[in-house]
């Protein structure tokens, strides 16, 4: 299997995490798997109006996932694989937990076309040219798709 093949196959499982989530109106089109030694650990998705908690992103739910299936905080040698690029609360959490490395489907601007305001915080926080290498771009048109899924429905945006 080629890289690019094993990005695909892990940004879709992703996908398919998301639109789990958007069905069972969790909240938004967010969906990550964390992957370590060729083996999926975890995997999460967006359920803030699911529990009324503004920081139950994808990512953090399987950062979550991850560390308890794993018994441990430190989860080097994983990479995460997300639907959306990672807000700052998000990129620092992966930060925080030595994630090698992450592969994000849409970008910070598609993310505002479905009306979320990653672009607000982005124009604040900004640092993210300084992570080429630890944030990579895939599958960015199959996850497009999911998010004109997500819009098609006029989900409650939080």
């Amino acid at each position: 299997m080629t890289q690019e093949d094993t990005h695909k196959k892990y940004m879709q499982l992703a996908i398919e995490e998301a639109r789990t989530g958007i069905l069972n109106n969790h909240g938004g089109p967010f969906g990550t798997v964390i992957v370590k030694n060729g083996e999926v650990v975890a995997s999460g998705h967006n359920k803030v109006l699911a529990n009324n908690d503004a920081t139950a992103h994808g990512e953090i739910e399987a950062i979550r996932a991850a560390g308890l299936k794993l018994q441990t905080y430190d989860l080097a040698g994983c990479t995460l694989y997300t639907t959306g690029e990672p807000c700052h609360m998000c990129l620092c959490a992966c930060m925080w937990a030595n994630i090698d490395k992450i592969y994000y489907g849409c970008t910070i601007e598609d993310n505002g076309l479905i009306g979320f305001r990653d672009d607000k915080f982005n124009q604040i926080f900004g640092g993210r040219e300084k992570l080429q290498g630890f944030l990579n771009e895939v599958g960015r048109e199959e996850c497009l798709e999911l998010f004109s899924f997500y819009r098609s429905l006029r989900r409650k945006i939080y």
